[in-house]
């Protein structure tokens, strides 16, 4: 009887063939979770409302925290790879405003980034999720008007740019969109309230909803890019007071 050859086969092939791994999401480090809670913080900041720099404080941040330093510093530097802030040596770290040139490019990204993801809502979100868009701004009206009631309507003017992103269920482009959002906002919120840039908005707004309800993808994608690259447009020719 002829004797078996050992090792006739290389080990890989040797496996279990119908053996399925699948890899487990580790628990999050107190660096990764500084990093998120930093991070949604700054996104929320309102950093073009004032004259002064925002400064962020290693001590504070600790002691609120309730962490050690080191996943302080850890976060900080991602936070600072991913240009939200700069350590500056002796005086903190200085969350970062942009140029006006910046910000004006900014824009132009998210309004091709917005552009795209109405394309995929209209394409894909449901209708119930389309109609609740409008819930928005059901509080405005001729005898609640967004020009006389500007905080209120930033919020949901913001909101609404935010909810058009989520309704894509595409993680990468809310990825993509958030360091974008934290400037655009700022700028957004300073703006609204010139001229008669709110009562525009909200036109725009309901044509956009329209548009998406009616499943025209083209006009969708469209307007929301024309509505934003307005924005562009407007910092381009009157950011006075903003940048200077």
């Amino acid at each position: 009887m002829p004797t078996p050859t050992r090792n006739r086969w290389p080990v890989a092939e040797q496996a279990t063939p119908d053996l399925v791994l699948r890899p487990f999401a580790p628990e999050p480090t107190f660096k990764t979770r500084v990093y998120e809670t930093l991070r949604h913080a700054i996104i929320n900041m309102d950093i073009y409302g004032k004259e002064e720099e925002t400064w962020l404080d290693e001590r504070q941040l600790s002691e609120k925290l309730a962490v050690s330093r080191t996943p302080i510093r850890e976060a900080i530097a991602m936070l600072e790879q991913q240009g939200f802030v700069r350590t500056v040596p002796r005086r903190g770290i200085i969350v970062l405003r942009k140029t006006k040139r910046e910000v004006i490019e900014m824009i132009q990204a998210w309004a091709a980034l917005e552009a795209m993801a109405a394309r995929l809502v209209a394409l894909n979100a449901s209708d119930e999720a389309i109609a609740g868009l409008r819930e928005l701004f059901n509080t405005f009206h001729e005898s609640h008007r967004p020009a006389d009631n500007l905080s209120e309507y930033s919020v949901a003017n913001i909101r609404f740019h935010q909810r058009i992103i989520e309704l894509t269920g595409s993680d990468l482009l809310r990825e993509m969109t958030e360091n974008i959002l934290m400037h655009v906002r700022g700028i957004r919120q300073l703006t609204i309230g010139r001229g008669d840039r709110a009562t525009q908005s909200i036109k725009d707004h309901l044509a956009i909803i329209e548009a998406l309800e009616a499943r025209d993808v083209t006009r969708a994608e469209a307007l929301c890019r024309d509505h934003t690259l307005g924005l562009a447009d407007y910092v381009e020719k009157h950011s006075e007071g903003i940048f200077d």
